[in-house]
């Protein structure tokens, strides 16, 4: 179910009945110059969808923004602060559970070691709040890795490489460009820099020839079935 085509009726009728959400996070944020800003939501909403098929769960209306530090300088990534993305991922747990909702899932699209940890820390604010409450957070990029890993060719593979251009081929190809080149950041050891983009110039992290649409329906097919069985873990502890 996806409550943005839900009415109040329907949202009343599933109150206090232990239903999970899944609220999808994503960013807008370059991705290399083939795929589209909004990459990172586009996959989050896609798996949730295909989770809600597998089990019932609704999926919340997508979190379009997030917290992006590499990518900041790039044209077109628009970034919320840490202290922000913890005080909305937090204002969004606690009207669901106000409005009756205790399982909730934070899925994250955009791996962003901040970005993960304010939705981390909002989550345990909540549960330390409300100790009824049941939390999961998840990483996207997680899931790739404990459960498609082997479809992924490109050692390091991420942001705009391999997978996400093999995802973005099969949800949306006609907003897939030409596709550029292997590429990664080079290291900034333990420096924190003003300008990171000097060091990842055309902002992908892997291969994004080795990328197919049937690639991307079988990471999508993966991952959906991975959230779906972290949705039902929940519901048993």
């Amino acid at each position: 179910m996806e409550m943005k085509w839900m009415t109040t009726q329907e949202i009343r009728a599933l109150q206090g009945k232990e239903v999970p959400v899944v609220v999808p996070f994503g960013s807008v944020e370059e991705h290399g110059p083939h795929l589209p800003l909004s990459t990172d939501t586009l996959q989050a909403c896609e798996i949730a969808v295909r989770a809600a098929a597998i089990t019932p769960l609704i999926v919340a209306p997508a979190v379009h923004y997030g917290q992006c530090s590499s990518t900041r300088n790039h044209p077109g990534t628009i970034t919320l602060t840490g202290d922000t993305l913890r005080s909305l991922s937090g204002d969004i747990i606690e009207s669901f559970s106000r409005q009756g909702f205790s399982r909730i899932i934070l899925f994250s699209g955009h791996a962003g070691s901040i970005h993960m940890a304010a939705l981390r820390e909002a989550a345990q604010k909540a549960v330390e709040k409300n100790t009824s409450l049941k939390l999961a957070v998840v990483c996207d990029l997680d899931l790739i890795r404990e459960s498609a890993g082997d479809l992924v060719e490109t050692p390091g593979d991420g942001h705009a490489g391999e997978i996400e251009t093999s995802r973005m081929l099969f949800i949306s190809p006609e907003h897939v460009g030409e596709l550029p080149g292997e590429e990664y950041p080079r290291s900034t050891g333990k420096r924190v820099v003003p300008d990171p983009e000097r060091y990842w110039p055309g902002g992908i992290c892997g291969n994004p020839r080795a990328a197919s649409p049937e690639k991307g329906r079988l990471l999508l097919e993966r991952t959906a079935r991975a959230l779906a069985a972290i949705v039902d873990a929940l519901g048993m502890e």
